[in-house]
């Protein structure tokens, strides 16, 4: 049986700065169990390849969500990365921090060392931002020494310029950087994207840190089971092999001398806690799992982004649509094979807007995002034969919580992943403001040339009742799921980790990922969980905190 100094399971995002950091002591071992292939896929590496690996077996876990009211009983897929960089090699390659309420509000729960000045410093140094000027933007937010590169789109559109210019009439002001000192605007969208490829946190952080002697990763490795000796974890139990997912693999054990990490995400760490016997004793005793270590709030607390969307016709001008077919795909296929451009350098978002659903309350609670395409029945996997754009808006930060919790004791089996979209009210309320902005965002002054007819849901749906008919029709998930294994005090009943992320009344444990968030934050989630990562290691590692901002109020 070998033994390493951390084993760390999952090599997503997290997965993989942790790699990097704890291996940066070649006094210790480092184990990573990855159940996914080798990052070699090539639609990995395509910015655009997003469209297959979105609905590709071999890198992405494909889970769906149960049905529910408000997705008009449809079950929602729920894709995950499985390979090397996780999510981050699959996913739609933005970079987005939130506001600095958000963490704030982090701190204020409790959470030590967790406010934004404290957080700050950590995402600064995971970013070497690049921006089209050839600088770095401002030296307080924005990082230049990071593993990742931050740049800036820099396809120009017709469509995106003249939307643009209808948000500012609008008076949604222009934004430089929506990851500076505040979020609110409208701008081109920041990217993990450099020389037409993708960053994933893979190649910025793992790959350059395998050629170290004491850093083991291997693929086809499905976790089965956490290893305990009374109230300390000791190890994992895996099977590798590329068929059945591992099943068909034979049982290997590892051992960790100081702590095991658990890195695979808001589905797949609160499952391998609860197949482990580590969670709320009521579920583990119906599925026949001895309770090992009753800990209610594994699974629960689960939040994700629920996304209607308005697609409308588009006139007098080409559309990624039309780009994407025939002779025009030919001609993409060469300028990007020779110029590293052209619409397979993109990604699905290419426009965000941050606003407020209440104009007299200065509370940033939308988002939107355009992009001169649209897609078959509202997936990101399918463009339509019609030129055509869309425009997607949602609550940044939803109150309706959902659960994600093992189905059965097979660790192969996909849980119960139920988000539980829209049950609060106030989301509701705040999404339909939101559709009703984007509904007039879409129509502007300046987008009326080349608006030619709404498509979805179409101008019969005029009543607040067919709007939120349409969000039940169309909605979809932004792709944001977190919160199920909380970080919380003591005194919260639903808290999983201390603000070390250690797993509450367990040793050599911890979980490292987006399932630790206790609140959403305004944003797509990448950047905050490179940011805990990085925090996570210096944790580990016993090192200082980075010394904390210091902001103005």
């Amino acid at each position: 049986m070998e033994t390493f100094d951390y084993v760390i399971v999952g090599a997503g995002s997290a997965g993989s700065v942790l790699a990097s950091r704890l291996s940066e002591d070649e006094n210790v071992t480092v184990c990573v169990l990855e159940a996914g292939p080798r990052d070699w896929h090539p639609f990995i590496h395509i910015p655009a390849g997003f469209m297959y690996t979105l609905v590709d077996p071999k890198v992405n876990w494909l889970y769906k969500s149960e049905p529910s009211e408000w997705t008009g009983g449809r079950a929602i897929a729920a894709p995950r990365g499985k390979t090397l960089g996780g999510s981050s090699s699959i996913n739609g390659h933005i970079y987005n921090r939130g506001q600095r309420l958000d963490f704030d509000g982090w701190g204020q729960r409790g959470n030590r060392g967790w406010g934004y000045a404290d957080v700050l410093p950590y995402f600064r140094r995971t970013e070497r931002r690049l921006t089209m000027e050839g600088g770095s933007g401002e030296e307080l937010f924005r990082g230049r020494e990071g593993n990742l590169p931050i740049t800036d789109l820099e396809w120009r559109d017709p469509l995106c310029e003249a939307f643009i210019e209808g948000a500012v009439q609008m008076g949604i002001p222009r934004n430089q950087d929506y990851n500076g000192a505040q979020q609110a605007g409208v701008s081109y969208v920041q990217r993990i994207i450099e020389n037409g490829r993708r960053k994933s946190a893979a190649r910025g952080y793992l790959h350059p840190a395998m050629s170290r002697k004491n850093l083991t990763v291997r693929t086809h490795a499905h976790a089965s089971e956490i290893v305990l000796e009374g109230k300390r974890a000791v190890g994992v139990c895996y099977r590798q092999g590329s068929r059945g997912g591992g099943r068909s693999g034979a049982p290997v054990e590892v051992r960790a001398r100081k702590e095991v990490i658990l890195s695979g995400g808001a589905v797949n760490s609160p499952q391998l806690l609860q197949v482990s016997g580590i969670g709320p004793a009521p579920l583990l005793k119906s599925l026949g799992i001895e309770v090992k270590h009753a800990l209610a709030g594994v699974g629960e607390n689960l939040r994700d982004h629920y996304a209607p969307r308005f697609v409308a016709r588009v006139k007098g001008a080409t559309t990624i649509n039309e780009r994407s077919k025939g002779l025009r795909l030919v001609g993409e296929v060469m300028k990007y094979a020779l110029t590293r451009k052209g619409i397979l350098a993109l990604n699905p978002t290419l426009i965000y807007v941050f606003w407020k659903s209440d104009e007299r309350v200065d509370n940033y609670d939308l988002q939107f995002t355009f992009t001169p395409a649209s897609y078959k029945e509202g997936v990101q996997s399918t463009l339509d034969d019609f030129p055509g754009m869309t425009i997607a808006s949602w609550q940044q930060r939803p109150d309706s919580i959902g659960y994600v919790r093992a189905r059965s004791a097979d660790p192969f089996q996909h849980p119960v992943i139920q988000p539980n979209y829209l049950t609060a009210e106030s989301d509701r309320k705040v999404l339909l403001a939101g559709m009703k902005i984007a509904r007039r965002l879409l129509m502007s002054k300046p987008l009326s040339e080349y608006y030619d007819r709404e498509e979805f849901p179409g101008p019969q749906a005029q009543s607040d009742d067919d709007l939120m008919a349409a969000a039940k029709q169309r909605g979809t998930t932004t792709f944001h799921l977190m919160g199920t294994c909380r970080m919380a005090p003591e005194t919260d009943p639903t808290a999983v980790v201390d603000d070390q992320l250690r797993v509450r009344g367990l040793e050599g444990l911890r979980v490292v990922d987006a399932s630790i968030m206790p609140t959403m934050p305004s944003a797509n989630l990448n950047a905050s969980v490179l940011m805990i990562a990085e925090k996570a290691a210096d944790m580990i590692r016993g090192k200082a905190p980075l010394e904390a901002a210091i902001l103005k109020d």
